[in-house]
């Protein structure tokens, strides 16, 4: 493990970057993943960062007893994420990865990592709220493609794949 790790912190929500902002003027290491995106008001549009990793701010706080404390008096940070009865530490690869993907043009989105191809899965908003069946693909992020059981056809439901939520497996 890395001599002096990243954490990741939940934020208030919308405070991701203003969490960085003053952790930095605390002389605390912090970064925001950004992605560009284009948003459009009803008289003009325009090109806005926003979080890529809503609600989390990543951290490498000061060695010492109260590097937890410092971070968590900071306001818009709520706590950390924990693994194993400890704040979880994320290895700077990991970190230098995100860097290097949000510093290129690359088109990114995030996606529950528990949307899995196979995975049983269910509509939870929008007109389809309810409808459950197999996750075959994910088609871009805007379209997913849900195997409806009893039909033996395959549905494409042009929505958000983060309207979708995995369901536990259940034997048949």
């Amino acid at each position: 493990m890395d001599e002096n790790p990243w954490y990741a912190v939940y934020t208030k929500s919308r405070y991701e970057k203003k969490l960085a902002e003053n952790l930095n003027q605390k002389g605390i290491e912090a970064y925001v993943p950004l992605k560009k995106v284009v948003r459009q008001w009803s008289d003009r549009r325009k090109l806005v960062s926003e979080p890529l990793i809503r609600s989390y701010c990543f951290v490498r706080p000061r060695p010492g007893p109260q590097q937890y404390n410092e971070v968590l008096d900071t306001n818009g940070a709520v706590r950390f994420v924990w693994f194993s009865g400890k704040p979880a530490p994320i290895p700077n690869k990991q970190i230098d990865i995100l860097k290097v993907i949000t510093g290129s043009d690359v088109e990114v989105d995030v996606l529950p990592g528990s949307l899995l191809k196979g995975s049983t899965v269910r509509v939870n908003a929008g007109p389809l709220a309810g409808v459950t069946g197999e996750l075959v693909s994910i088609a871009g992020k805007h379209r997913v493609l849900i195997k409806i059981d009893h039909l033996d056809q395959v549905l494409t439901i042009s929505i958000s794949p983060l309207l979708v939520e995995p369901l536990p497996h259940h034997p048949a």
